[in-house]
């Protein structure tokens, strides 16, 4: 029972009984007036493993070796499906690519070029200058090639993907069966666990479907350095690849910015000096 010690004065003492008798209430009117935190929805993608890449960090750098295979994954197997929009052939020399390799890597794409006096699509070879085609002429052909999905663009993939380039890799490897599936084809053939209508099954695709069937599988390239071309391998050369893409000249950043910090320490150091040099004849 509350109780209020006989030394507050009469006056006081029931405003104060008063106030202790309240105070559970509304402290619980307080607790129930605040929303309850919300829990995840159930079909939230699930978080990416945390990958360890060469690139992340303030003094990472891009693998170009791993770049130039994962282009070779992106030309065999994505390019039949998604599209690089916002590259051209000319870039692919920050890959360490010589202006030969890069010329002789556009010729072997087909661009648009006009029509023929019938009406008839024509097609070249492309040069450094042109950008990557699109594997469809517009949405409407990409959704009917793709189940009613169009494949989204991936030039800036791993920085407008929540989860980035683990994300990327986690949804490349992450396909897994589900009850009451079916199978389907794969890129390679083979079968894997899909839902008839919803998708293939895969916890880092949102609502844990995705339109997209498993891209990828051992050997599904050649890979030109003699490096075993397993489905992870792949994905993680790829996931490289697109990360470079999305930004290309982060490597001529960091080297950049550790310029600029070695100079500004030694401008500091510079500036002790002088400052005690200007300031020695003042005695303490």
């Amino acid at each position: 029972m509350l109780s209020v010690p006989a030394r507050w004065p009469a006056r006081v003492r029931p405003r104060l009984l008063l106030a202790l008798l309240l105070l559970p209430a509304l402290g619980g009117a307080e607790v129930a007036r605040e929303p309850a935190q919300a829990a995840p929805p159930a079909d939230a993608p699930a978080h990416a493993p945390v990958q360890n890449w060469s690139f992340k960090g303030p003094f990472g750098h891009f693998d170009l070796a791993a770049v130039q295979r994962g282009y070779a994954v992106f030309a065999g197997v994505c390019a039949s499906c998604h599209s690089l929009t916002q590259v051209q052939f000319s870039d692919f020399g920050g890959m360490g690519l010589t202006q030969e390799q890069v010329a002789a890597l556009a010729a072997s794409w087909q661009v648009a070029a006009g029509r023929d006096a019938e009406g008839h699509l024509r097609h070249r070879k492309a040069t450094p200058d042109d950008a990557l085609p699109r594997p469809y002429a517009d949405a409407d052909a990409a959704r009917a090639a793709n189940r009613g999905a169009v494949p989204p663009d991936l030039s800036r993939i791993t920085q407008v993907y929540p989860g980035g380039a683990d994300r990327v890799y986690a949804l490349l490897t992450g396909y897994t069966a589900a009850k009451n599936s079916v199978t389907a084809a794969g890129a390679g053939g083979e079968t894997h666990a899909a839902l008839p209508e919803m998708g293939f099954a895969n916890p880092y695709a949102i609502g844990h479907r995705t339109a997209m069937p498993p891209p990828l599988r051992d050997n599904a390239v050649l890979y030109a350095d003699g490096t075993q071309p397993t489905a992870q391998q792949e994905a993680r050369d790829v996931t490289t690849f697109l990360a470079w893409v999305s930004s290309p000249h982060a490597d001529d950043k960091r080297r950049l910015g550790v310029g600029v910090v070695l100079y500004l320490c030694f401008l500091a150091c510079l500036l002790v000096i002088l400052k005690r040099r200007i300031w020695s004849h003042v005695a303490k």
